[in-house]
């Protein structure tokens, strides 16, 4: 399944670009996650990320399908 996955913040550094296709067997936000790692170590090295799905905040249970609105949110500092 493809996917579309987009990226805001330091993701988008990571990735190079503000959105990426990933190429996943599974439907899950997991398996999602895991390809991404592996295509992108430094995302790894985050304290921590968000992935939204269809502008929702997602567990790794999450089940996702071709043309869902994936978003990758990195951790967020204010001042």
């Amino acid at each position: 399944m493809k996917i579309k996955v987009l990226a805001f913040g330091v993701a988008k550094d990571i990735f190079k670009n503000p959105g990426i296709n990933v190429v996943i067997r599974s439907t899950s936000l997991l398996e999602l996650k895991i390809e991404l790692e592996q295509q992108y170590p430094k995302l790894k090295e985050l304290s921590s990320y968000m992935i939204a799905v269809n502008n929702e905040y997602a567990t790794d249970e999450t089940l996702i399908k071709e043309g869902d609105e994936i978003a990758v949110i990195p951790p967020v500092s204010g001042g």
